[in-house]
């Protein structure tokens, strides 16, 4: 048989053309988060501030201007369980924010009027691909703002701050809480638009965080029945809660409960993100 009569296999016939476009598709993926690092590192000047402002305030005035001026939660007795409450509280909430000042905003003004998300689609790679690549990138930037704060909570309270280290609940939880916070901004950041942030943080943040137990355990809710099972809703009950668990000996919501409902929570709101991000490129 000649060249020229010789049958050509398609892609499905040769396996080397199929290894070839994963190698393609995998140095696309990895492109697309060498890119977020770059601009994370052009951004640092905007990322730290953006990252450290806020749970440093809030720790600067629970537990160091109000024990100074005798105004302590919880008294001074309580002050000190109050401050390692919180610092736990507040790695995660820095977390969770991060997932969606890191993911959700920037995909709001790529989904707007410019539409700059075309630019990353037109990658080969799936645009599955590419919600998935938003998602990874997410995570490491909370991760990387959760070590930022947890050395700077624990040194700013005037209290003692009682803190003990579970290295193999810390090593684990705080990657699933970056990824659970990563997969709900960018759910957040292809449901909502420019014109209807607003209603993202006064409706949905905001009372994520108070109702998030960032500065009180699930277990103190029992006195308000209802209110205990009605935060059970809330992603950032089992973050705040599993960083209490990794981080302290204080009472916390059982791991049993906290590493199904986490892995959940993740499964189902990158699910919904992704889909939706689907949606929103192809239309």
């Amino acid at each position: 048989m000649t060249a020229s009569t010789q049958p050509r296999l398609s892609s499905d016939d040769d396996p080397g053309v199929e290894i070839s476009g994963r190698s393609l598709q995998r140095a696309a993926f990895t492109t697309l988060l060498r890119r977020d690092a770059l601009v994370l590192r052009k951004n640092l000047r905007e990322f730290l501030p953006r990252t450290i402002l806020q749970p440093v305030m809030l720790m600067f005035v629970f537990t160091y201007v109000m024990p100074n001026i005798g105004l302590a939660v919880g008294g001074a007795e309580g002050a000190e369980l109050f401050t390692t409450l919180l610092v736990a509280g507040v790695v995660g909430s820095t977390i969770l924010f991060q997932g969606i000042q890191g993911v959700a905003l920037p995909l709001v003004q790529d989904f707007g009027y410019t539409r700059e998300i075309e630019d990353r689609v037109m990658a080969p790679l799936p645009v599955e691909g590419v919600a998935i690549a938003k998602i990874v990138s997410g995570a490491v930037q909370c991760l990387i703002g959760g070590l930022v704060v947890f050395p700077l909570a624990a040194v700013v309270p005037a209290t003692d701050v009682s803190l003990s280290v579970h290295w193999p609940v810390l090593l684990t939880i705080i990657p699933l809480a970056c990824l659970m916070a990563a997969s709900l901004g960018l759910l957040f950041g292809v449901i909502f638009d420019p014109r209807t942030l607003p209603v993202m943080f006064g409706i949905i943040v905001v009372p994520l965080t108070f109702l998030g137990c960032v500065y009180y355990q699930w277990s103190a809710l029992a006195e308000i029945r209802w209110l205990q099972v009605v935060v059970l809703a809330n992603p950032l009950v089992y973050i705040c809660e599993g960083c209490r668990a990794a981080l302290t000996d204080v009472d916390h919501m059982s791991l049993w409960a906290v590493y199904p409902v986490m892995i959940g929570f993740t499964a189902a709101m990158a699910i919904a993100g992704v889909t939706r991000f689907r949606s929103r490129v192809v239309s």
